[in-house]
């Protein structure tokens, strides 16, 4: 279905005036936003139970996270009572809180920018492990961008806002019917 015959929106409550601009978006012709894990598109205006979205996604994870580490306890544990010494013990600790602060910041970077996709493949292979090994990391991660917004938010919505302003502008620059305007000039000529 073209721009052009697109059917015109019914007026929903708290919307736009019948008559007025509608805004580009579900439904309306215009670019559709992406979707969040958890928040679905909740995001764009804060509603639908955005906000106990948001509360419950920061205390799942804190709780996983949480969960993670009394289970890496117990793995802890398990090397204690193997006497594997002290060396080894160090070992994994250090292992863990080094995974667990990368897969923290790549998670984090993974909310503020879009990776480079042809890098995206590479890094993505090679970092499944690191990602695997700290996923507490990940998990507080998610904790702590709950707190600001939806994980990913900012991101997501300068991609909406810069694809309505580019719909805008070709919408702007394409008024009227070229079939009617060509019409109208060999009128003209006559």
């Amino acid at each position: 279905m073209s721009d052009e015959q697109t059917p015109a929106p019914s007026p929903e409550p708290g919307g736009p005036e019948p008559g007025g601009p509608a805004p580009a978006g579900p439904g309306r012709g215009g670019p559709e936003p992406a979707e969040i894990r958890f928040f679905g598109t909740t995001w764009v205006h804060h509603d639908g139970g955005y906000g106990l979205r948001r509360a419950g996604v920061a205390v799942g994870s804190l709780a996983l996270a949480a969960a993670g580490a009394v289970v890496l306890r117990f793995a802890f544990q398990g090397l204690e009572i193997a006497a594997v010494g002290r060396f080894v013990g160090i070992l994994v600790v250090a292992g863990f809180a080094i995974c667990s602060a990368l897969a923290f910041r790549r998670t984090w970077d993974g909310f503020v920018r879009r990776p480079d996709p042809a890098a995206r493949n590479t890094a993505d292979t090679s970092s499944q492990g690191l990602m695997l090994i700290g996923f507490i990391g990940s998990l507080l991660a998610y904790f702590c961008r709950t707190l600001v917004e939806a994980p990913g938010e900012r991101l997501h919505r300068a991609e909406y806002t810069a694809a309505r302003e580019r719909y805008q502008r070709r919408r702007g620059a394409r008024t009227g019917n070229p079939a009617a305007k060509k019409k109208s000039r060999t009128e003209k000529r006559r």
